[in-house]
């Protein structure tokens, strides 16, 4: 192995600071998964495109998820270029593109960070102009924009690509208006950012679009654009499925109910959308023989169960890994039944003791239990293992 190119197998710590910068340096961060054909021809176009290194200081680092002979071509390729190139090999690809992205902010030790593809549809000779206009500007986060003046989607193929790939911005800037205020293209995976804007224990990436990550968990104060065409694949054939479309959308519902106004909401949503396979269950065991009292405990758990998937999914993914799956569906289907029980008592107090009409006292009866719930499913169900390992130590 060369010395500009080392391997690195460590897992990454997610709570990692950020080493001290060296003013005015750079270093790009390639994600890599089986890229071996495109990484000869990367690395020539970034050689020609990088300046001096006495005017520019730059690094590159390749994060490799591969299957194949990638991180050889890396090095072998490596050993012909005059700045410095590493690798960082991660044997389980934690996070997808998002979390190679992650791993290599950690390992980072510059003022600026640049993210780009290893597939060349991202021209390397924009890498100094994104810096330089962070620098003219005073920007703490610099997008390569295909939709600014100046720049094309050319490179995406089909027009079925063009309109996943316009929904999916239009949906993204939709849920985030503020934080991708002044970002034309958040779908980009290309863009500059100032290494001291970025948040590193903020960051939870899931899939690929790792620009929203930063731009919705970071908030940089200030955001510029440079126009870019994007170009074909040079070698290989796209990651993009429909697996990492699905894992856009789990990104999307983790990001938004980041804040506990927002997860109360979509618990909500999500506990009235439970009415359709709890009311689906009753008329089927019903209409099959079934008395309607049993069938109403029996249905209710059509509708937990529906709850709990939804939730898993869209309210607490990152939180999954804290308890084992059946714990959590365990906890959650307790916690869902005994609101039935509270619930009654609950509406009994209200009209006894309170005087309350009964259609009243039902509506603050299940706005009550709904509440508690969402706190008990929180605190009890998806509670991180880290807040009580922070109690102990409180305690101590």
């Amino acid at each position: 192995m060369s010395e500009d190119l080392w391997s690195l197998h460590a897992p990454i710590d997610p709570d990692l600071s950020l080493p001290q910068a060296a003013t005015g340096s750079v270093t790009v961060i390639i994600p890599t998964f089986n890229e071996a054909g495109n990484i000869i021809e990367l690395l020539r176009r970034l050689g020609d495109a990088l300046p001096d290194p006495e005017q520019l200081p730059c690094t590159v680092l390749f994060v490799d998820d591969s299957t194949d002979d990638t991180p050889a071509v890396i090095e072998k390729a490596a050993a012909d270029h005059p700045f410095p190139v590493s690798v960082l090999h991660r044997e389980t690809a934690e996070g997808g593109l998002g979390g190679a992205v992650v791993a290599g902010l950690a390992r980072a030790d510059t003022d600026w960070i640049v993210v780009m593809d290893a597939d060349l549809q991202h021209p390397p000779h924009l890498v100094p102009e994104l810096v330089g206009e962070g620098e003219r500007t005073g920007a703490d986060l610099v997008v390569a924009s295909r939709y600014t003046s100046g720049g094309s989607r050319a490179g995406l193929a089909g027009g079925y690509r063009i309109a996943v790939s316009r929904g999916a911005t239009w949906l993204a800037k939709g849920l985030f208006p503020r934080a991708l205020r002044g970002i034309s293209d958040p779908m980009s995976g290309f863009f500059a950012m100032r290494r001291s804007a970025v948040t590193a224990g903020a960051l939870a990436p899931l899939g690929y679009k790792i620009l929203l990550e930063l731009a919705v968990r970071c908030r940089p104060a200030k955001v510029a654009e440079v126009p870019f065409v994007f170009q074909d694949r040079y070698c290989g054939e796209s990651k993009s499925t429909a697996r990492e479309g699905m894992r856009f959308l789990a990104h999307l519902a983790s990001l938004r109910s980041a804040t506990p106004l927002a997860r109360l909401a979509g618990f909500g949503l999500i506990g009235l959308s439970g009415f359709v396979p709890n009311l689906a269950a009753l008329w089927l065991l019903t209409r099959g023989g079934m008395h309607y009292l049993p069938a109403e405990i029996v249905a209710n758990q059509a509708g937990v169960l529906w709850n709990f998937l939804l939730i898993e999914t869209l309210l607490f993914r990152d939180r999954r890994r804290h308890r084992h799956w059946a714990d959590r569906i365990g906890r959650f289907g307790l916690l869902a039944n005994a609101d039935l029980l509270l619930r009654i008592p609950l509406i009994a107090l209200f009209v006894a003791r309170f005087g309350m009409e009964v259609l009243p006292a039902t509506a603050l009866a299940l706005a009550t239990t709904f509440v508690l719930r969402f706190a008990a499913t929180e605190s009890l169900v998806y509670l991180p293992r880290t807040s009580r390992r922070a109690g102990r130590h409180t305690r101590s």
